[in-house]
């Protein structure tokens, strides 16, 4: 096989590994790509280059995703430029696909921060009730160990921040793909691209658009969290908790329909309103919920009671042929035999975070 075709071979599948998610890293994308071509040891001189594997990843991007790619990409940009303000004293610098516009579905927002206390950090993500992980990442490159801390927060996109000393913060970090300096951008260069792209551009006015906007899975998840605190009645509920219970028909309706957002959603909040009104969670639930969700999944979640009903043999007539005649009757339905096989002792259920994220990014890829 000519050398040139191996690597054509090698660029695609590294590609493809990394635009389904499958890797995250060129290197290690490029050494499985090489191995599996090969079928074992892949010469070093046959390794593509990372920009050689950027390349192809957005012609994928072009190619399955056509306009979408871009169109969130201002979106991005303000999400970042919140971040940026808010930790304004840390010097943040945005870097990766956000500045550049190399964004495919699923990139998240890149940007370093300068400071010698990550308390400092969390402790403004608490302060703004923000979801997040912090990662202590092990890297040894070159013969040399070194730690780095990245904070993993959850809002309309992922956001990596990385928290460097303050004494890098004119450091000329290199960039994995061209080996060059890598591009960065502070707050008053963002808003200046930002207003070269629209110049009718008002960082404050779209900030403030932008907060006012609240983020619908933040709803989710302060809803979800306090049924951990709901306890229900043994005989009907084995498995313990309300939460545990939506956890529960969360992961058989993933299973049942894995690419329906609608329809997992109406599993995993059907019983939000028992931590607020349990003689009526239905009605709660729903208030609270208001317009944050589908009319479909409104809708799946007024009858899941009824749908009991009709399975025991107790719903009128007319309410069972009102039922009959709805579109959405067969995953109504459905949704009740994974209500009630939700209901299992001692079953590992989806993290509700993970299971709001697994959802996110369904309505990422789907829209």
């Amino acid at each position: 096989m000519a050398n040139e075709k191996l690597r054509r071979q090698i660029v695609f599948e590294a590609a493809r590994m990394m635009y389904s998610r499958q890797e995250t890293e060129y290197y290690r994308a490029k050494m499985k790509a090489g191995r599996k071509l090969c079928r074992g040891w892949v010469k070093p001189s046959d390794l593509p280059s990372n920009a050689e594997i950027r390349q192809e990843i957005q012609r994928f991007a072009h190619l399955y995703e056509g306009e979408e790619r871009t169109a969130g990409l201002r979106e991005m940009r303000l999400v970042a430029l919140h971040y940026m303000h808010l930790f304004a004293a840390c010097r943040p610098k945005l870097i990766g696909s956000t500045l550049t516009g190399h964004v495919r579905r699923g990139s998240d927002v890149d940007i370093h921060l300068f400071t010698n206390s990550l308390e400092r950090v969390t402790g403004t993500l608490d302060e703004h009730a923000v979801v997040y992980d912090v990662e202590h990442k092990r890297v040894r490159k070159h013969g040399e160990e070194r730690v780095f801390t990245h904070v993993h927060v959850r809002d309309r996109f992922d956001i990596e921040l990385t928290v460097y000393p303050t004494d890098k913060a004119s450091y000329p970090f290199k960039s994995s793909i061209t080996g060059r300096t890598m591009d960065r951008a502070t707050i008053p260069e963002l808003e200046a691209l930002l207003a070269e792209e629209d110049p009718d551009f008002d960082p404050e006015s779209a900030l403030e658009q932008l907060e006012s906007d609240v983020d619908r899975f933040h709803i989710y998840r302060s809803l979800l969290l306090p049924l951990e605190g709901v306890r229900q009645s043994r005989k009907y509920h084995p498995e313990g908790d309300a939460l545990t219970h939506s956890l529960q028909v969360y992961d058989l309706a993933k299973d049942e329909l894995p690419y329906d957002e609608e329809f997992q959603l109406a599993a995993l909040l059907h019983d939000v309103g028992k931590a607020i009104d349990p003689h009526d969670h239905v009605k709660a639930g729903l208030e609270a919920l208001d317009d944050s969700i589908t009319e479909r999944t409104a809708w799946l979640i007024a009858h899941h009671m009824e749908a009991h009903q009709l399975r025991d043999g107790t719903l009128g007539t007319r309410a069972r042929r009102r039922l009959a005649e709805s579109e959405n009757y067969e995953e109504l339905m459905l949704l009740n035999t994974c209500d009630k096989a939700g209901r299992q002792r001692n079953v590992a259920v989806t993290d509700v975070d993970d299971a709001l994220d697994e959802v996110r990014e369904l309505a990422r890829m789907y829209g």
